[in-house]
């Protein structure tokens, strides 16, 4: 009786522990995947979490996606006019599609904004505004209407990313290895052997490369700043309160090529 007494207490306790160890080991993971959402940028954060929301409520029936999808004949005769917003918080359901669109966001729009948008919440923030206008713009043509747009706004995030580390290398499936400044053609040149819809990775590349051209390339060249930042975008961020509006200009180098390079300067100051 005692040594099955003794064998019992033996083997609760080595239960007790394992248990132990097990929330131990979950508690880590819990806690390093949290340190990661804490130390990610403010914008990309939070688009990032409301297009896994509205996913998700579209998964689970929550939400029936063509209630804010784009579709311009219900915007101007029926005026549904938040169909222009919320198309933008929508990747596509959950699939590979969505996966990749998603991981993109979390690694070249997180890199963008820690990088070259540094202390420049209000820039960023601008920026995907006004790729978001470009997008509903070039969707006009029926061409390249889509009816969500968010892939498209993360593919411009991508573009703006590879002209701002244009000679950075990037391994393709641990096969290819490319220069930053060719992965949206490369991801584009993907899309077409998997048979996933191009027009989205089409008007990412239109609107990205407008962008750039106007804060970047056309200032460079002498041209006005004509895409600056406005007051009332600095005055969101503040009330916001993430993120930071402002750091040190570095002056441009005019010396050298701007076809491929990344920004040499800072604008909106």
């Amino acid at each position: 009786m005692g040594k099955e007494l003794l064998y019992y207490l033996i083997n609760t306790e080595l239960k007790i522990i394992e248990h132990w160890r097990t929330f131990g080991s979950l508690t880590i993971f819990i806690g390093c995947h949290f340190r990661y959402y804490r130390s990610l940028p403010p914008v990309t954060k939070a688009y990032g979490v409301f297009c896994l929301m509205t996913s998700a409520a579209c998964r689970l029936h929550l939400l029936n996606a063509r209630y804010i999808l784009l579709f311009y004949d219900l915007v101007l005769k029926q005026f549904q006019v938040w169909r222009l917003v919320t198309n933008f918080f929508f990747l596509g359901p959950f699939s590979i599609y969505f996966g990749l669109r998603f991981l993109m966001l979390a690694r070249y729009g997180v890199l963008l904004e820690k990088g070259a948008f540094k202390q420049r919440t209000a820039d960023f923030l601008w920026m995907m505004i006004f790729g978001a206008l470009s997008l509903l713009v070039i969707g006009l043509i029926p061409q390249f209407h889509f009816p969500y747009m968010g892939p498209s706004l993360v593919f411009m995030m991508l573009y703006v990313w590879s002209r701002e580390v244009p000679d950075s290398q990037i391994s393709i499936a641990g096969l290819v290895t490319i220069k930053g400044v060719y992965l949206p053609w490369a991801m584009l040149v993907l899309d077409l052997i998997f048979n996933n819809p191009l027009v989205p990775d089409i008007l990412g590349i239109l609107a990205g490369h407008l962008y750039y051209f106007l804060a970047v390339l056309y200032p460079l060249s002498g041209g006005k700043n004509i895409l600056k930042t406005p007051l009332w975008v600095h005055k969101l961020v503040a009330y916001w309160g993430e993120g930071a509006q402002m750091n040190s200009p570095v002056q441009p180098n005019r010396h050298a090529g701007v076809a491929f390079r990344g920004r040499s300067y800072r604008l909106n100051r």
